[in-house]
């Protein structure tokens, strides 16, 4: 088709709906009619240096987009698609790409620098276009400084695209020169050091080898430090965020710089410009991550031959590093409590000293108390909050012995300042450290004598409820100080100091959520999220009152469900309303219904409540579906097998669920509450089984649904099988191939890092629940044979886990307790298989001396089980 491709481009730019929407039409049919023709005439376009600069940079965009997607079954999609293409005009489009790179015009270099990444991440990997990266070194050397800085843009990109195992050593090494060359402080143009030094930025996963060459680090290392001092402010944050990337990746590396970069970091919190002071900060926040990782991967077993050493950086730097940040408090700005996103150089080293107090504990108390001391009734109310905000900093991480007889002496004066203080600032900044006092240094855990005590119990509630009365930024924070004090009780039993004031707690915070300047600095969220917190930790003293809430809150989310005709920004806001009250009668149902002397007299309620959260789905909105469907869970979970007079209006929603791919969390919690139905209805659930099963399998099979679905969708399985018992016979055929292969995957799957690991345990623990709640519904049945067949596949999978040596606990507790219900559930059959299976009995032995009582009980039982087993 002909096409005016750069008439198109700027149509799909312009102002009018209704030209936009032809032309992107246009765009659309030449797409799917003609794909190479439209890629090489979005190429053409880009590199045409007689067309205007907006259809170019959009010619990019699209080019871009062709390429690459966010999610992962349409990136595969897109991949395929180019490599599909005909190798001669995928040469046309790679050839007018790096032409674009020489353009005197910088967006146009700049997305090709993009699109050219997004083909080598493509390419590389499939040993294709092995020639790029020569061509691009052999661009460094060019004398015009536009090509060079578009290059050293296009190698930035080029790491970030490509993985390092792709590229060998020596292109690494080229690539590597020519980047940290282009650093330099001999490059006299500041747009192609900018561009080097963001390029090392990405490169740095590349320089494994490098890193371990002490010459080669001293070098790389001398000319990042050497670039935080330039002249030009973009070069100097770029360096340090190259610094703050390399305390991640290669702190074991990292001795020899320490006093260097701390001179150079500390040089620019105190005078650079705030977006570079910043990433100094960071430096050390990184630093302390590192080191949080590491003491808390080894705990107490950590010695000088652990994998990763600990330094020590951190507490060797204290003496200096403490005052540098207690100065940074003192840079507040005027409106940083009311602005939500502000991150200014006082907040960030505020949160740089909470983890300095989380890396060395007790050593950073002593250094920080005098600070606190000298400014904290100080008459500038900088200085008063400084004081508080670097208190509140250091209460996670110290020990309570250290902190309790400090934190006893303050939270007087605390309370006092919270209703007197005259400066916003300083009664936000109090209220939240309340709110740290209570997370930290409250609760049943702690050994020391309690904070709160019965008589500064009253005073603590008192000024906490008048304060939820003060701005929206004091309120929210007394809101959240509220929710701790509140959750250090959730085991207190009936003795909890709150009953008598409960009554008080709850109108207070539901008259919060009234005010009408509750949207702002999340309060109306706040004293929601702290009205759940006080329903959980009520007592059987206190259930009336919650019940009398269950009302009061149906009421409420009656109402959102009454509005007529609302804009978008006013259904954005009922959705959030609806979403909050469902949140918490989802709460209160899980109380109420789970107490003996409440669950009669509130299942009253239970008609009402289910025909709102039916209403509440019509609404259609993502957020509020989730919560709707959490608190179904829950009063299913509570009403037993009556809720089954639900299923007939619920079904449509609950299939909603499950299909709805695009918001997996909904999907995700959906199959959960199929989990809850299924134990509360047991065989009930039959007549709907057949839909919710096909619905599984379907999503199962789908590369759309995001993986994490797939182990709960598993393990619903057994659910379903436990509730129905042999009836899940006509769903064997389909579900039992499935968990075979998710099994043989799952088992000889290799984790590359923590997150997959991690994965793939969650993977092959919902494989083993289906298992179990499969031999478990069977059990006892005339139709355990059915199973048989599938037995000698089960003990495969388990003796591939057992040598495998990757399982968690977890794992490891589900596996042996599936072994046992095989063994339990197949009598004689399973004996024999044990007997010859390569490592059962190993991994039973193994089992039973687990230091997880959970592994030990589970396996006790196995052991009952599989020698039953074995002598029948």
């Amino acid at each position: 088709m002909s096409l005016d491709v750069t008439q198109v481009l700027l149509s799909a730019q312009s102002a009018d709906g209704a030209i936009r929407k032809h032309a992107e039409e246009s765009l659309k049919q030449f797409q799917e009619q003609n794909l190479p023709g439209f890629l090489l005439s979005l190429s053409s376009e880009l590199a045409n240096e007689e067309k205007p600069e907006e259809s170019r940079r959009l010619a990019g965009l699209i080019l871009k987009n062709a390429l690459d997607a966010k999610e992962q079954h349409r990136k595969n999609e897109l991949f395929q698609r180019w490599l599909a293409l005909d190798a001669g005009a995928k040469a046309q489009i790679k050839g007018l790409l790096l032409q674009t790179l020489t353009s005197p015009v910088a967006s146009a270099r700049s997305t090709a620098s993009q699109v050219i990444a997004k083909v080598a991440g493509i390419e590389i990997p499939q040993k294709q276009w092995p020639e790029l990266i020569g061509s691009l070194l052999a661009n460094i050397h060019q004398v015009q400084p536009n090509v060079k800085q578009a290059t050293l843009e296009t190698l930035g990109y080029l790491c970030e695209e490509v993985s390092p195992d792709a590229v060998d050593q020596d292109q690494v090494n080229k690539i590597l020169t020519a980047v940290v060359q282009g650093m330099n402080a001999s490059e006299a143009n500041s747009d192609v050091r900018l561009a080097a030094t963001r390029a090392l930025y990405n490169a740095l996963g590349f320089a494994q080898v490098n890193f371990s060459n002490d010459m080669e680090r001293d070098y790389i290392m001398r000319v990042v430090c050497e670039a935080t001092q330039s002249p030009e402010v973009k070069i100097r944050q770029a360096a340090f965020e190259c610094l703050v990337a390399i305390s991640s990746t290669y702190y074991d590396k990292l001795a020899t710089y320490m006093q260097d970069i701390f001179n150079i970091t500390a040089k620019a919190v105190r005078g650079d410009e705030e977006s570079v002071a910043l990433q100094a900060i960071e430096f050390w926040s990184s630093i302390c991550d590192e080191e949080i990782d590491i003491l808390d991967e080894y705990s107490s077993e950590f010695t000088a031959d652990s994998d990763v050493p600990c330094y020590y950086f951190i507490k060797q730097a204290l003496p200096a590093l403490v005052p540098m940040l207690l100065e940074t408090l003192l840079k507040q700005e005027e409106d940083q409590d009311l602005d939500e996103g502000a991150w200014n150089l006082a907040m960030a080293g505020g949160t740089c000293l909470g983890l300095v107090a989380r890396t060395v504990g007790d050593d950073i108390v002593p250094l920080v108390m005098p600070f606190v001391e000298e400014n904290i009734t100080k008459s500038e109310w900088r200085q008063r909050e400084a004081a508080t905000y670097a208190f509140g900093s250091i209460l996670e991480g110290p020990s309570a012995d250290k902190l309790a007889p400090l934190v006893n002496v303050a939270l007087g004066f605390m309370l006092s300042a919270l209703m007197k203080d005259p400066s916003n600032h300083v009664k936000d900044t109090t209220a939240w450290t309340l709110g740290r006092i209570f997370e930290f240094l409250h609760g049943s855990a702690l050994e020391t004598p309690p904070i709160i005590t019965a008589e500064n119990c009253q005073q603590i509630l008192t000024v906490l409820l008048h304060s939820m009365k003060d701005v929206p930024n004091v309120a929210e924070k007394a809101c959240g100080a509220l929710y701790f004090l509140a959750q250090g009780y959730v085991d207190a039993g009936s003795a909890s100091p709150l009953s008598p004031f409960f009554q008080d707690i709850v109108q207070n915070l539901l008259m919060v959520t009234h005010r009408e300047d509750a949207g702002e600095s999340r309060l109306r969220t706040a004293a929601y999220e702290t009205l759940n917190e006080v329903v959980r930790c009520s007592t059987e003293v206190t259930a009336p009152i919650v019940m009398q809430l269950v009302p009061v809150i149906m009421v409420e989310l009656h109402q959102t469900l009454e509005t007529e005709k609302l804009s978008t920004d006013e259904r954005e806001k009922r959705s959030e309303l609806q979403g909050l009250l469902c949140g918490c009668l989802q709460v209160i149902i899980q109380k109420l219904g789970g107490m003996e002397s409440t669950k009669y007299s509130f299942l009253q309620y239970a008609d009402q409540m289910m025909d709102l959260f039916l209403r509440v789905f019509a609404c259609r909105n993502a957020t509020v579906h989730e919560e709707a469907m959490l608190a179904i869970g829950a009063l299913a979970y509570a009403a037993g097998p009556n809720f089954a007079k639900y299923m007939a209006q619920f079904y449509q929603y609950l299939e909603m669920g499950l299909q709805n791919f695009e918001e997996y969390q909904v999907c995700a919690i959906t199959v959960g509450v199929v989990g809850d139905l299924c134990r509360a209805l047991e065989d009930k659930i039959l007549p709907f089984c057949d839909g919710i099963m096909t619905q599984l399998l379907k999503d199962l099979s789908s590369n759309q649904l995001h993986r994490s679905v797939k182990p709960p969708i598993f393990s619903c399985f057994g659910d379903i099988a436990l509730a129905i018992g042999e009836n899940f016979e006509k769903y064997l055929i389909y579900a039992m191939p499935m968990l075979q292969s998710a099994a043989d995957l799952s088992a000889h799957t290799t984790a590359t890092d923590d997150e997959m690991l991690d994965y793939t345990n969650q993977l092959r623990n919902g494989i083993l629940e289906a298992y179990s709640g499969i031999l478990q519904g069977f059990k006892s049945s005339p139709k355990t044979q059915l199973l048989m067949p599938y037995a000698p596949h089960i003990i495969q999978f388990l003796d591939a886990l057992y040598n495998g040596k990757d399982m968690d606990d977890t794992v490891m507790k589900t596996a042996i307790g599936v072994l046992g219900d095989l063994a339990d559930t197949l009598g004689v059959h399973a004996g024999l298989l044990i007997n010859q299976s390569t490592s059962s009995l190993a991994f039973l032995e193994e089992c039973l001396a687990s230091d997880d009582p959970l592994v030990k009980e589970s396996a006790e039982w196995a052991r009952i089980a599989i020698s039953r087993a074995v002598s029948g």
